[in-house]
């Protein structure tokens, strides 16, 4: 701005509690009543720069009023470079930021203090800009240094003690750049920097500076301030440190008091005990009188730190040498003990080293799957392996047969490794099993010391890796998967964990937390490693299909990937421990109940087994093997106070418990014992056993016990059957067929379809919560039947359509059960016999059912879930199957023989072949005619 053309009058701005100097900017916040007169000034209406005079008053004060502002008369030319007019969330003040031009003059006398928020114009004296002569070098070079001097105790100030300090935001070492650098005559312009920006020079002292025009006198003033404010700090300093030095003098006589009361407390711990206490004895043993001992116990953590870092600095030392995991330990076990124990950062620290040293990480000792290994080099581990499974499973052969498969190549591969390393060594494998195992462990007692350039002593040997897919035993609750993982734990000599999956939501909690969140651990899997202790344990993966999908907390499934995959699990990177872990000694085996819920990329890394059910005979050997042992220890009964006879058992699995597994069974089992225990109890054999003296007329109050529970004691024990056998569920009528179908958790069964004729006009209605593929069917079904029509006697020509002639009429077709969902495609055949019993008045027999998909041509094709379906029927006792042609393979390999044995199975390739087993043979031919107008009533 030149002063030329600088305009006499300006309007008056008082600053309550800020002072600005030329070449300062300050940003300040008014009152909502500024506003339209600073508008007015920012609009330029009268042509002229949006300029005014900032003038600071004599009195400041926090709760200063405008009215009793007491104005300087000199002030700062300030152009407003920003104006922030009321805001919803600040609609009772304004924010302007000001930047000084050159100082000015208010001519006398000042406006009244009423209209000073008006910003009334005020007649003013600029001060001459460029006036900077007289400016000594020597008056510049005291500047120069009473500024520098100041600058960097501030600094020091500033960086000791962050925030407690006026001006602590501000660029120390940029400001000292600028006070060094600076001209002779550029010097008083820097005076008024400082001014500015040191504000804990008093109030007084910087209006003095800011009314000084002279350049020369302004620049000794300031050099004066400086230099006394410069030996204030330093005052100020020395005072500091020696408070300082007071806390580190209590905090040292704080230690020293505790180390003090820890060596008091082990002297009385040491005279109370004597010499042949025994070591480890916490002293929370009671004493004479009964009173618990006040001594310390294993509750009590004083004391216990240079114990602790001891324990974790041998866990530390026992790491590979060398290794990632290692050098985290050493590194977090150094800031450990830099840190103060009173400290957040120490207890976060802490839980991080003890969940890194309790991972079975390798390991400079004995490898720590000898005692496996030495279970696999037993020649018959195969033999135990599989009397270990049929000991603790009954049945499930096909499950079986590929465990023991899976246990063969883990063997064959431990002996490869083995022999490997016995080359190495020199030992010679082939002199038999307890040569070797001899020579392994002569050469494994001393290993390689830390930093030393010699070599160990003990072969080395990799980790035995298990690459292969991972099982995935996919069946109905109650079949035993979860059990069979453990057995297969038993059998390999190994651990055994299972992580429950159900319900999983959140990606952390498979791969854990990060180390900056509150309370964060590590994930499922690295948890189960660090119980375990080992790392080749057998861990399950159980109810995987019920695993979360994709949110906002992340994809549970996707995190598992990395999981299942014997290419990448070997470096399992947990977030909470950020090392990779290698898990591929680890043998993982998954469990579901259905694979539909199941993300296509998991399932691809997994081998599917799927586990059907039990037959019948079957469950009754479960029972009378596992189940009854089981409820009879866990009500308190011996094996002679309960006995259920084998028509009780099926009794029990057919009309109360019709299921894939054994889980219901098993519940009815125990309200047979718990009924039992009840009438043992009351029994006069109860009374005589326990020894107690009785009465002649008691005992004979008291009824004899009998431990044989038959079928006729089951509805007084276990109710009225769920299924009544008195009761003929399946019927046959016109319309009414009986399908095969599996339920959403696999199990097998039988439901019926059933159709029925109506007025209309000729149209098919499909009702039972069906899905588009299932409705399809339907409509394949009708379209094949009414070309049909006049082959199956339904029509008496051709051209006729069975559902408009001789009159109009619909078919509603429904499957009961209407609140379950259901589709798939395997419901053709059903279909068309229902639809061709209900118009030609013909019955399929309640012991027939069936299922397969049917074509427009005619042709039938496989369906899945032949076996589920197959026990489910036979559970309901059924006695005849039509079956695809295709689907004989499954048959003969899944069923069971005595299944087999006891049903009839009917395979058809094509719609005529599955209506002759339906209706009979030789019921059809061509233009046969089967009363059509009788059919219809």
């Amino acid at each position: 701005m030149s002063l030329d053309t600088a305009p006499s009058t300006l309007p008056l701005f008082v600053l309550l509690n800020d002072i600005i100097f030329p070449g300062s900017q300050v940003t300040i916040s008014v009152p909502r009543s500024y506003a339209p007169f600073l508008s007015r000034i920012v609009k330029n209406e009268d042509m002229q720069p949006p300029v005014v005079a900032a003038v600071p008053v004599m009195n400041p004060s926090p709760n200063l009023l405008l009215q009793d502002a007491k104005l300087c008369d000199w002030g700062c030319a300030a152009r407003i470079t920003r104006f922030v007019r009321p805001t919803p969330l600040a609609p009772n003040v304004c924010i302007v930021t000001l930047a000084g031009v050159t100082r000015i003059r208010l001519e006398t006398p000042h406006p009244p203090s009423s209209r000073l928020h008006t910003l009334p114009a005020h007649p003013v004296h600029y001060h001459a800009i460029n006036s900077n002569k007289g400016v000594t070098d020597p008056a510049a070079e005291a500047f120069r240094s009473a500024a520098v001097r100041l600058v960097d105790q501030l600094d020091a100030e500033t960086r000791g003690k962050r925030g407690k300090i006026a001006g602590s935001g501000v660029d120390w070492k940029r400001l000292k750049t600028i006070i060094e650098e600076a001209e002779t005559d550029r010097t008083p312009w820097v005076a008024d920097i400082l001014m500015a920006v040191l504000t804990i020079i008093p109030w007084q002292d910087r209006i003095h500076v800011l009314s000084t025009s002279a350049p020369a006198s302004r620049l000794q003033l300031a050099t004066s301030l400086l230099s006394k404010q410069a030996s204030i700090a330093e005052v100020s300093q020395k005072i500091n440190s020696a408070v300082d030095e007071t806390l580190t003098k209590q905090q040292k006589e704080y230690y020293l008091r505790q180390q003090l009361q820890a060596i008091q407390r082990e002297l009385a711990e040491l005279n109370r005990g004597g010499k042949g206490q025994p070591k480890g004895t916490t002293g929370a043993e009671k004493t004479k009188s009964g009173e618990p001992d006040t001594g310390p116990n294993e509750f009590d953590e004083e004391g216990d730190e240079s114990e602790y870092f001891s324990e974790i600095k041998a866990k530390i030392e026992t790491m590979m040498p060398g290794s990632e995991e290692r050098k985290m330990g050493v590194k977090e076990y150094k800031r450990l003990k830099r840190i103060p124990a009173g400290s957040v950062e120490h207890g976060v620290i802490r839980t991080y080293l003890d969940w890194l040293t309790s991972l079975p990480w390798p390991s400079v000792e004995v490898a720590q799957e000898e005692q496996s290994l030495e279970i696999l080099k037993d020649p018959k581990f195969l033999s135990k392996a599989r009397e270990q499974l049929d000991s603790d499973h009954f049945g499930l052969d096909n499950i079986k047969r590929r465990l023991i498969e899976h246990l063969a190549v883990i063997r064959l591969k431990a002996l490869r490794e083995m022999e490997a390393v016995g080359i190495t060594a020199g030992i010679d494998f082939k002199q038999g099993d307890g040569a070797a195992a001899t020579q392994t462990t002569n050469d494994t007692s001393i290993p390689a010391k830390e930093g030393s350039s010699e070599p160990s002593s003990r072969p080395k040997r990799t980790a035995m890796r298990v690459k292969g897919p991972i099982l995935l035993l996919v069946g109905p609750p109650g079949c035993g998967k979860t059990s069979i993982a453990s057995s297969l734990a038993r059998a390999l000599g190994r651990p055994f964990h299972r992580i429950s999956l159900g319900g999983v939501r959140d990606e952390a909690e498979i791969r854990g937390h990060r180390r900056t969140y509150v309370a964060s651990g590590p994930g499922a899997i690295i948890t189960a490693m660090a119980k375990v202790q080992r790392p080749d344990p057998v861990l399950l993966l159980d109810e995987i299909d019920k695993v979360g999908h994709a949110s906002f907390q992340g994809d549970p499934a996707s995190a598992l990937l990395e999981v299942l995959d014997p290419e990448q699990n070997n470096s399992f990177k947990d977030h909470y421990i950020n090392i990779p872990f290698d898990l591929g000694q680890v043998i993982f085996i998954a469990t579901a109940n259905s694979l539909d819920t199941i993300s296509e990329p998991l399932l691809d890394r997994c081998e599917i087994i799927r586990l059907s059910g039990y037959t019948y005979d079957e469950k009754i050997h479960i029972a009378r093997k596992f189940l009854l042992p089981k409820q009879l220890e866990a009500n308190g009964l011996t094996v002679d106070r309960m006995k259920i006879t084998d028509e009780a058992y099926m009794h029990i699995a057919s009309f109360y418990t019709r299921e894939a597994g054994v889980r219901s069974l098993e519940r009815a089992i125990g309200s047979l014992a718990r009924w039992k225990a009840v009438e043992w109890s009351t029994s006069s054999n109860s009374s005589t056993d326990t020894g107690a003296p009785q009465g002649i007329e008691s005992l004979t109050k008291r009824e004899a016990y009998n431990p044989i529970v038959d079928v006729d004691d089951l509805e007084a024990i276990l109710g009225v059957p769920r299924w009544d056998p008195a009761e003929k569920e399946r019927e046959e009528r016109k319309g009414l067929v009986y399908g095969l179908v599996v339920t959403g958790h696999g199990e097998g069964g039988v439901l019926p379809v059933e159709s029925v004729m109506t007025n209309g006009s000729g149209k098919l209605q499909l009702t039972g919560s069906l899905g588009d593929v299932i409705r399809e069917s339907g409509e394949i079904a009708l379209s094949w039947v009414k070309a049909h029509a006049y082959i199956l006697g339904i029509t008496s020509s051709p051209a006729q359509d069975p559902l408009k002639e001789p009159h109009p009429i619909d078919i509603h077709l429904h499957l009961p059960s209407g609140a379950v969902k259901k589709d798939g495609p395997s419901a053709g055949v059903a279909y068309i016999c229902a639809f061709v019993s209900l118009l030609t008045g013909l019955t399929v027999p309640s012991y027939v059912a069936m299922t397969g998909e049917t074509t427009l041509r005619g042709r039938i094709t496989a369906v899945g879930g032949i076996k589920e379906k197959v026990l489910g029927a036979h559970r309901e006792g059924i006695q005849k199957i039509i079956l695809p042609r295709s689907n004989r393979r499954d048959v003969e390999h899944d069923i069971p023989a005595e299944v087999m044995a006891k049903m009839e199975f009917v395979y058809v390739s094509r719609v005529e072949e599955a209506l002759e087993a339906a209706f009979g043979p030789g019921v059809f031919h061509p233009g046969q005619k089967v009363m059509p107008m009788e059919s219809r009533l």
